[in-house]
């Protein structure tokens, strides 16, 4: 099968893409944009990936000014409004604990560390909306790599960026900043898991995680860390934001399933953002057949 780069002009209108001013002012990024020197600000150029789902994507404008990030604030709309705020060069991401080569990664060494590719992936909130999102990234295992992880390290720890001078959120205490995630080893190192970069072809947006985040396609949005600056190797599982926050009703593992219900909504189905009727919800958010493995014997009631 080749794999040949996914160009802007195949992802925008020409006419947009020849004008990026105009294309950033239809598309609600100029401030965001105007930060960043042009050839950060450029496409990135990615490969198709055989993972990436043939769905309908949303839209730019969907994706980024529908979000839940609260080191920006609780409301949808309020990362677009605060995060233009963030500064993201330079930016560093330390990898250390169970490893032979702890390592600190500077944002030019990831983007190059391995081939991006772009996965359309399914995005499920545990909120109950979902998303169709063309990310650009590369195995999260390829950064691993990188590090050499021990016999010992058994899970991974995602650590976000907290500056209360940047994100007015951290100001208050709605979770125990810094935000704090983590999979086990085994999850970490799946083909589906990647170290995202990119959104439609561009840098992330800052209300989208800029300028490097996670992505796990079968788990709950909150398991995707943003803005990353520390990944830990551990041999014992890590504390995570949300579960700390409310043991009860965010697991650590967080998998999307519609059998097993928030305690206080159904997560049987969906709204997918753009449509009116609901949607039933996918064992896995659709990704069964490639992760269900990853269980096998366990109790996913017990272990939600």
């Amino acid at each position: 099968m080749s794999h040949l780069p996914i160009l802007p002009s195949d992802i925008t209108a020409e006419s947009l893409y020849l004008d990026r001013r105009r294309f950033l002012q239809a598309t609600g990024g100029l401030i965001a944009a105007a930060m960043l020197p042009d050839a950060e600000a450029a496409a990135l150029a990615a490969q198709p990936s055989r993972f990436s789902t043939g769905e309908e994507k949303n839209s730019w404008e969907q994706i980024t000014g529908y979000n839940n990030y609260y080191e920006f604030g609780t409301d949808k709309g309020d990362p677009a409004r605060h995060a233009g705020a963030l500064k993201t060069r330079p930016w560093t991401l330390r990898v250390e604990g169970e490893c032979e080569a702890p390592k600190t990664f500077d944002i030019d060494t990831l983007l190059k560390l391995a081939p991006l590719e772009e996965r359309i992936y399914r995005l499920r909130c545990v909120e109950g909306w979902s998303m169709v999102i063309p990310w650009v990234g590369y195995p999260l295992s390829s950064l691993l790599k990188q590090v050499r992880p021990t016999s010992k390290a058994r899970y991974v720890e995602f650590v976000s960026l907290a500056d209360p001078k940047q994100m007015p959120g951290i100001r208050r205490p709605v979770l125990d900043w810094p935000y704090t995630e983590g999979l086990r080893i085994d999850e970490a190192v799946h083909p589906l898991a990647i170290l995202c970069l990119g959104l439609y072809g561009k840098p992330l947006p800052n209300q989208n995680g800029a300028p490097v985040r996670l992505i796990v396609p079968w788990k709950y949005g909150f398991k995707s860390a943003k803005s990353l600056v520390k990944i830990v190797l551990r041999d014992t599982q890590p504390a995570t934001a949300w579960n700390k926050a409310a043991p009860n009703e965010y697991g650590f593992y967080s998998n999307v399933n519609p059998e097993v219900d928030h305690p206080r909504w159904s997560q049987a189905n969906e709204r997918r953002i753009g449509e009116l009727l609901r949607r039933k919800t996918l064992p896995f958010n659709g990704y069964a057949s490639e992760v269900a493995g990853l269980y096998k014997g366990m109790d996913l009631k017990k272990y939600f």
